[in-house]
């Protein structure tokens, strides 16, 4: 707990039995109130790994998605009082050590988000054996969302997040199931006005770690500009979009 907020650690988890453990050793004590997995119908052990270490866990008995298995995070976060969610990949790609440099402007009312970015200093990224191509690819969607947006973020693709209460009341129902959520949300806070921080991160690419091909990831980045385009459509009042109309501002 940081300035009196609940912080809870959500771990979206899919065939993640081989790594939770390391992740959930690696979060640091003192920080986080509370730490829940929620299981995408992974086909190892997850859930017996994870119920071993204690974790409270929640069980999709159908693959719901990454963006699906995210509802279910923010939703059991804030059942158990959340004032702050951060976001951790069970897969350890993510160094959980970062978690206080997320939490803090949130909870000291600086921000509303707080991303992990892998790219505000570039050559963690390429140091952590982030492959050449998404590295571009990376690079390329975040200048097409940033003049989109008029934001001005060194990375939207990062799955290293944390979100104020606000974020996480937000209509997420609307958003998609898979992939290109972590897309939509940014796009609904710069709907809500919210303030949106960064913080440099290092990362780790090894085979343990789950990582989307090249073909999953050309349509993740089409998903990413139709998603774009269905903002400026909705800026410009020329078609409505539930995921966009039914943000409330936060200011």
């Amino acid at each position: 707990m940081i300035n009196n907020k609940k912080v809870v650690v959500v771990l979206p988890a899919y065939n993640a039995a081989k790594t939770l453990e390391i992740t959930l050793k690696a979060i640091p004590k003192g920080v986080v109130d509370e730490v829940i997995l929620v299981d995408d119908a992974s086909k190892d052990n997850t859930v017996d790994v994870a119920k071993s270490l204690g974790l409270k866990v929640f069980v999709h008995p159908k693959n719901r998605g990454y963006g699906g298995n995210q509802k279910t995070c923010y939703k059991e976060a804030l059942k158990l009082g959340a004032d702050i969610a951060v976001m951790v990949h069970p897969d350890f790609q993510y160094d959980p050590t970062f978690i206080p440099k997320l939490v803090e402007p949130i909870a000291n009312g600086e921000y509303d988000a707080m991303i992990g970015s892998r790219m505000k200093v570039m050559k963690n990224a390429l140091a952590g054996g982030m492959p050449y191509w998404k590295f571009v690819a990376n690079i390329f969607l975040t200048g097409i969302e940033n003049i989109v947006l008029g934001n001005r973020l060194s990375e939207y693709h990062s799955g290293f997040r944390a979100y104020s209460k606000k974020v996480m009341e937000m209509p997420l129902k609307y958003n998609s199931d898979d992939f290109v959520f972590d897309t939509e949300i940014l796009v609904q806070l710069k709907v809500a006005g919210a303030k949106i921080g960064e913080v440099p991160i290092t990362t780790r690419y090894f085979p343990e770690a789950s990582m989307i091909g090249f073909i999953r990831s050309s349509k993740y980045g089409l998903e990413i500009l139709l998603v774009l385009w269905k903002y400026l459509l909705y800026k410009f009042g020329l078609k409505d979009y539930e995921q966009f109309s039914r943000v409330k501002k936060f200011y």
